[in-house]
């Protein structure tokens, strides 16, 4: 198992140099720079220090070898258009925090439920509840999230005020501000919790019909039991790979769902350094989202080695 770690943090950590890598090259390589030397909005002392400080002197390849050692320091540089002159890295700690608040939310909420419908779904197949439940469920694979989001906004908050229609500004985790983030996070999670329902119903209605299924009954198991040790863990292998996809996604969506909430998250930063061609915001919040992804995409990983030991063995030779 210790192995098997190490390798998938090994290909994490590649996965990651080639991520940044792209990215500082996209980015740097846009119109439009900041950099500019012709910009009549600067002096002619703060050009002379922005090239010292990005090394505008040297070439491309160069520049990336310094923007590698600034970031091993985790020192992402300084805004050059959104807050002038105002570290990066300040910017972004300051709006981490709830973007990440919202998505954990979104996940601890996204994955019991999921569950509890795919299961109830299999063991329900082809009744009323079954054709019910998948109904709902291909509505709201189909429904978008910022759909989902406009309209709780405008009847679950502006018509029948059940809800703050946008963020509690409280800086701290309180309940008035968890309960302004209900809405954002029903917005993020009715899209994977059906994927997760209709691929766990799957998976589970063809299990429930195998042969050591019915030994499972034979020995002398309960229903109960069977579902649990038998049945849910042989079909948690894809659920757990699909996690990760499933997780990518909403962090991809709270983009807009922060938008439409008007939740002063990460998303709200990274919009504005694009529309403004902020370079160093720009890298610095992909950087962060890029660190969030792998990091699901390992924990996905070590956590199917975990349900199915066979994973994790399978590289071993003469098997």
């Amino acid at each position: 198992m210790v192995k098997y770690i190490f390798q998938r943090l090994g290909m994490g950590f590649l996965t990651f140099l080639v991520i940044i890598c792209v990215v500082f090259f996209v980015v740097y390589s846009m119109p439009g720079s900041p950099f500019h030397p012709e910009r009549s909005d600067v002096s002619p002392r703060y050009l002379e220090l922005i090239t010292a400080r990005y090394h505008l002197d040297r070439s491309l390849p160069e520049r990336f070898m310094f923007f590698m050692a600034d970031y091993i320091r985790f020192d992402f540089g300084y805004s050059l258009v959104l807050n002038h002159g105002f570290p990066v890295g300040m910017m972004i700690r300051e709006r981490v925090l709830i973007t990440i608040q919202l998505n954990l939310f979104t996940a601890f909420f996204v994955i019991p439920m999921g569950l509890i419908f795919g299961i109830s779904m299999a063991i329900k197949k082809d009744k009323f509840y079954d054709h019910a439940a998948s109904t709902v469920v291909m509505f709201f694979i189909a429904a978008p999230a910022f759909v989902m989001a406009s309209l709780m906004q405008y009847f679950l908050a502006y018509r029948l005020g059940w809800f703050p229609i946008l963020l509690s500004p409280e800086v701290n985790l309180t309940w008035t501000k968890f309960y302004s983030m209900i809405l954002p996070i029903l917005a993020l999670s009715f899209g994977p919790i059906a994927s997760i329902s209709r691929l766990l119903r799957a998976e589970m209605a063809e299990i429930l019909t195998g042969d050591f299924m019915l030994l499972a009954k034979a020995k002398g198991l309960s229903f109960r039991q069977c579902i649990l040790r038998h049945a849910l863990r042989n079909a948690m292998v894809p659920i757990t790979i699909s996690f990760v996809w499933l997780f990518l996604g909403i962090v991809g969506i709270s983009v807009v769902i922060e938008r439409i909430f008007g939740i002063p998250g990460l998303s709200i930063v990274m919009i504005r350094a694009i529309s403004a061609n902020d370079f160093p915001v720009i890298v610095a919040t992909i950087y962060f989202y890029a660190i969030i992804g792998l990091s699901g995409a390992i924990v996905a990983d070590m956590s199917v080695g975990v349900v199915d030991p066979r994973i994790r063995m399978g590289g071993r030779k003469g098997e």
